[in-house]
Parts: C-alpha cells; structure tokens; sequence
C-alpha cells in the first residue's frame, strides 16, 4: 500500500512568499545560497520511501521549520514498489520522485549504480563512515540491526536464543512447529537483503535454512505484520526483524523482547540518493545534507527512533550507542556498496530462492 503525504502548512506558505528560504547553514560554503535560492523557486520536493511516514513525519516538519515553502510529498511504500515504481516511471518519462529512500540497500545500489542518481558530494559526507558513501551519490542515512524478536509471555529462560546458532537449535524443538515467522525473501526487498547477508556472514547458514524447514517457517512481507503475529503469540518468535522498528515497539508492548545476536548483528542502514533526472535538484540537496547533518540526525535518533548513523549525535538510539551494547567486533554493517548487487544477478537470486524454497520453504 502506497501512503501519500504533503507537508505544508498555511503559515509556513504566507512566510515564505515574503521572505528568502533559510541561512547557509555554519560552515558551508558561501555559494550555497544559490541551493538554497532554487529550492525556493521549486518550492516542492517528492521523496519516495520505504520509511513509515510516521517515523518520517518529524523529519519532514523539522526540514520544513529550516526551509519554508519547499513542499515535500512524501509517499511511504515498501521496499520493493519504490524500487518498481521507481524504475516504471522513469523509463516512461513521466513524473517521479526527486529523492529516493529505502532499507533495500541492494536495490539502492542497483538504481544509483546503473545511473540514476545524482552524483552530489553532501557537505556532510565526511562525518558519515567510509562503508556508508558510495561514489557521492549513494548515501547511508540510519544504522538498524536486525534483531530475533520473542514472546516474552510465551518464552523464557534457554528458550530465548542469543546466537544465531542456538536459534536454529531451538526453534527445531516441537514447540516451535508453524510458530516462527520471518520476511518472506520473495516479496520483500529488506528481507532478501537481510538473508543474503546472513549466507556471507553465517558459516552455519544452511544449518539455519533447514532449521527454517523443520519450524515450517511463516513468512510476511512487512515488520508490523510480524511484530503483530508475535505479540499475539500467534507466532513465538522472529527473525531478522528490522531491530529499529521492534525496539521501539517493545518501550510499549510488555509482551515483546528483543535479541541483538552476541555472535553477530547485520547493520541496515537506508540508502538514499537524488535522482539524476530531478525535477527539483536544489530541494532534493537541501533535503540530503539536513537529513545527514547533526541536525537531521538528531531528529532521527531521538524522535524518528530510527538509529542515527553519525557518531557525534548523542541519544538513545545511535551508532554510538549500539556498539556499546553489541560490541564493535560483532558489528557488521552492510556496506553502501555495488558488492551488494551480486544476489540481484538473475540467475544467482533464482539460486538463492530455490536454495530457500527446498530447505527453509519446506511445508
């Protein structure tokens, strides 16, 4: 399902007609007044995201308090209809977004590599990690783990796994039969991205597919669905769980935990570039650097809850942060990298969901 919102109010719009857009902000160049002055002339800026437009609402109201005037549409999809509608509408010819945004950071990387994206070196891109800036075009935004999410009303003691190891054991035990639930790889871009990584990653990987198999796993297509089917204890247990989502879930709902794995934790981070072909390039800037700088990010960490990527904001839920309870060493973040395109090979994805289907798929 497709959300559409506009972001704009009556106040703002009566500000702005009388008054340029905003400041350069401290320590960018001077010239930048010149992004700043043809955002006011665009006056609107279409993003495109995977990013539930509730957690990005307070993004969207802070940007618009920075720069007036620029009207930000804003459609909230899955992973993958941003990917196809995307690309649909763009070899068509016809509108589409100037900002595109999504946690499938392998069908990021397949749009801004094959040249859909806007090469811009943000003025914030040296405050970001290395892994996360690829070629000045494709930027990582957020640093989510995902997580193993349990029913705490339901499960106790041995029966929560801390390992990835130990939840393939237990989830193969009788109590767990048609009762564990994870992305369903087919249909959710995120998914097939979290569990491509973890066959990298997981020298144990096939020992987990089977496990899956035995569980006679139930796949779904969203977080929400998920954390839904947990909480409910119509399902017991999840895995890799967009951690940010489950995590601020659980603040509120007594009947969810949350696992980081202490052998490893993947790292998501959103992957967002500026389409090459923009109908409105200058907003599409501003956007960028505000949702990298300090600021952006702080609005990210501490009320879109969504894991700053910077290491200089402070809050709960930052980089920082998350290494201090994981451990650096058993951080992994997926890199901001075309090596990500290697599962979106045809032949090698047809592989890798027929490898899925005939052990984890297993009825």
């Amino acid at each position: 399902m497709t959300i559409k919102l506009t972001f704009m109010s009556a106040s703002i719009a009566l500000t702005f007609a009388g008054s340029a857009l905003a400041q350069v902000p401290a320590g960018y160049p001077a010239d930048y007044q010149k992004i700043i002055d043809g955002a006011r002339k665009e006056a609107k800026l279409v993003i495109y995201s995977a990013t539930d437009s509730k957690a990005a609402q307070p993004l969207i109201k802070d940007f618009n308090v920075l720069y007036p005037g620029v009207k930000v549409e804003y459609s909230d999809m899955n992973s993958t209809e941003v990917y196809n509608r995307f690309i649909s509408e763009a070899a068509a010819g016809g509108n589409t977004a100037d900002v595109v945004w999504s946690s499938a950071m392998d069908l990021q990387m397949r749009l801004a590599s094959e040249g859909n994206a806007l090469k811009y070196r943000s003025h914030e891109a040296g405050k970001l990690p290395a892994w996360a800036v690829w070629n000045d075009s494709a930027y990582g935004t957020t640093f989510e783990p995902a997580a193993i999410v349990y029913n705490k009303r339901l499960l106790t003691g041995n029966e929560i796994p801390r390992t990835h190891a130990a939840f393939a054991a237990i989830i193969k035990q009788e109590k767990f039969r048609d009762k564990v639930t994870t992305y369903d790889i087919e249909k959710s871009g995120v998914g097939f991205m979290f569990m491509t990584a973890d066959g990298r990653e997981n020298p144990q990987f096939g020992e987990l597919q089977n496990a899956f198999g035995v569980a006679k796993v139930r796949v779904q297509s969203s977080t929400g669905t998920m954390l839904e089917r947990i909480s409910s204890g119509e399902n017991l247990i999840g895995y890799n769980v967009l951690g940010s989502y489950a995590l601020v879930r659980a603040k509120t709902d007594p009947s969810l935990g949350v696992v980081l794995p202490a052998d490893y934790t993947l790292i998501m981070s959103r992957v967002q570039f500026i389409n090459k072909a923009a109908r409105n390039p200058n907003a599409a800037k501003l956007w960028m650097d505000y949702l990298l700088s300090v600021r952006g990010q702080t609005v990210i960490a501490n009320e879109s809850k969504l894991f700053a990527i910077r290491a200089d904001v402070t809050g709960e839920t930052t980089s920082a942060e998350l290494i201090k309870i994981i451990g650096e060493k058993n951080v992994k973040p997926i890199p901001v990298h075309p090596s990500l395109l290697e599962y979106l090979a045809p032949a090698k994805r047809m592989a890798f969901l027929k490898q899925w289907k005939d052990t984890a798929g297993k009825k």
